[in-house]
């Protein structure tokens, strides 16, 4: 009777071992097609703050391996980046044979927009943000300070504000998950909307580096995203799972 109960865990660990594994190759491929373009896609990603410095500024490496190491770093991120579709597709191919008909039919939309909320996020901070941001940096440095950024600074910096912006993209989903498992309603968070767009500027405030621009550029666009997520989730209140269905699978 033990074995038999251990049969279905140590098949739902080697399924995940699996998809795990599917991941890791998806990201090491894709990264391995990149690497030779691995200086020219930092220099895309620096381009926004290289456009706004003085002229005769430039980026500067502080460490032996920097010209070497930074680059490679970030091509290993932009791999994850651009593997996301496929990791979320071993995400949901794990967890479908345990979801009930309907909410495979509710969750496929909500990670196909999760991971174009994504994408949307970080080029909102790439092609909006950055160039606000080092603009106003660039001109407020004191007199007499010359503007050399080091390039694994510059790197930490602007993969902080890809993810902040990219995951504050995702507050529709996380609305719409929320009313759709009950835990609140569209109702109570129309009448929640002061302290969400105060609680937008506080994480803002967290999230971004410690200057008023990023922080407001943030914070504008997750509380219209709160509005678009209060709208979708009316067409999601109620269709939880239902006692009368059967998922495929039981885990």
């Amino acid at each position: 009777m033990a074995v038999e109960d251990t049969q279905p865990l140590i098949s739902h660990l080697i399924e995940l071992r699996k998809r795990l594994l599917n991941c890791i190759i998806a990201v090491v491929v894709i990264f391995f097609c990149l690497l030779y373009f691995s200086n020219d896609i930092y220099h895309l990603v620096a381009s926004p703050l290289i456009r706004q410095m003085p002229h005769g500024a430039s980026m500067i490496a502080t460490g032996v391996a920097s010209p070497f190491l930074t680059p490679i770093k970030l091509t290993v991120i932009v791999s994850v980046f651009i593997a996301v579709p496929i990791i979320l597709y071993q995400v949901w191919a794990f967890v479908a044979p345990a979801l009930y008909r309907h909410e495979r039919k509710l969750i496929m939309p909500l990670l196909f927009s999760s991971t174009l909320l994504f994408y949307i996020g970080v080029a909102f901070a790439y092609f909006v943000v950055f160039p606000i941001a080092f603009g106003f940096f660039s001109k407020t440095a004191p007199q007499g300070v010359t503007i050399a950024t080091d390039i694994s600074n510059y790197l930490d910096f602007v993969m902080t504000l890809f993810m902040a912006f990219g995951v504050s993209f995702e507050v529709p989903i996380a609305i719409v998950l929320l009313c759709w498992t009950g835990i609140t309603s569209p109702e109570d968070l129309k009448r929640k909307r002061p302290y969400v767009l105060v609680g937008a500027f506080v994480v803002g405030m967290f999230l971004t580096p410690p200057d008023v621009f990023s922080q407001t550029l943030l914070a504008i666009p997750m509380y219209l995203l709160f509005e678009v997520g209060v709208f979708f989730s009316r067409f999601y209140v109620g269709k939880g799972r239902r006692d009368d269905e059967e998922p495929e699978q039981e885990l």
